[in-house]
């Protein structure tokens, strides 16, 4: 938008002359555009041609020898499958326990951080990073055996206090909270990495500022340090969130979706519809449907964190 400065009138931009001034834009930094054409290509044969696809499969019923249009046929099968709909409520509250536990177990973490050295800083970066390199199948495992029924550890140290050992992965009412702990307690890295760097880039003189005010040190943190890491904090939400809805490596090597429907995911189950059942048209509707919930979720988080702000 753009204010008229004869009438004091607030015209609207037409869009031939948005995408005239971004042709121009475009042919100004023609040479910037050239060193990121291979990149945008990969981008479009990688991900957006097999994005589109998905969508246009998830109308299909796709055989190996017919290729039928059956509309949205495969939206309501998944809708009226009750795996499907065990996968989307597991999934949701996955998500719920994780995320927030995630957000604010990095933050606490960074805040404690912050304050140390260069020296300390970077031998505290690299000691909660390190796990985050490491593959999910061995951390997976070695939770899997932590978590065995006979010889894992909780039971181990639950007989010392007289407690019966728990069946952590085989029953279905601790199945689903077992897999939570474990990704509650696995240290997050990234998110630790991201907060140190925001809190590092906040001017000295607001807390200076504030300590002349009077204000104590969880004022200082509370009234200046989270408000101004609210970008920081939408960024890893998101982030966070994209990845629980697409959590897969816990429950294929731990549970199996197991046991019963307790802790079918919904990427698991997209996975069995595809390459077990091989029906990738419905694979695909389920697929599309992940999508738009995860869309939906980005949009709301994006609503929330810019009116705090």
């Amino acid at each position: 938008m753009e204010v008229g400065t004869s009438h004091n009138v607030v015209t609207k931009k037409k869009p031939s002359s948005k995408l005239k001034n971004t042709w121009k834009e475009m042919k100004k930094h023609k040479v910037a555009y050239l060193f990121l054409l291979p990149k945008l290509l990969f981008f479009a044969i990688f991900m957006l041609v097999p994005i589109v696809w998905a969508f246009v499969l998830s109308f299909l019923d796709y055989g190996i020898f017919e290729i039928k249009w059956v509309g949205l046929a495969h939206y309501f099968t998944a809708f009226q499958s009750e795996i499907f709909k065990a996968s989307l409520w597991n999934t949701f509250l996955y998500t719920i326990v994780t995320v927030p536990a995630f957000i604010i177990t990095a933050l606490v973490i960074a805040t404690l951080i912050s304050p140390l050295g260069k020296v300390s800083q970077t031998f505290f970066r690299s000691a909660f990073y390190l796990p985050t390199v490491t593959s999910m199948v061995i951390i997976a495992m070695v939770w899997r055996w932590m978590y065995n029924y006979r010889y894992g550890l909780f039971n181990y140290i639950i007989g010392w206090f007289g407690f019966e050992p728990v069946n952590w992965l085989g029953a279905s009412d601790t199945a689903l909270p077992s897999l939570m702990i474990m990704s509650i307690l696995i240290p997050p890295g990234s998110g630790i990495i991201i907060y140190l760097a925001a809190m590092n880039n906040i001017s000295p003189t607001l807390y200076e500022a504030a300590k002349i005010d009077g204000a104590n040190a969880f004022q200082r943190w509370y009234k200046i340090t989270i408000p101004l890491l609210t970008q920081t904090t939408l960024y890893l939400v998101i982030l966070s969130t994209i990845g629980s809805f697409q959590v897969f490596t816990q429950i294929i090597m731990m549970t199996g979706g197991g046991p019963g429907y307790s802790t079918e995911t919904i990427v698991h189950v997209i996975y069995k519809t595809a390459f077990r059942d091989f029906n990738f048209g419905l694979a695909s509707a389920q697929s599309v449907i992940l999508f738009f919930i995860i869309m939906v979720f980005a949009i709301f988080q994006f609503k929330i964190f810019r009116d705090k702000n």
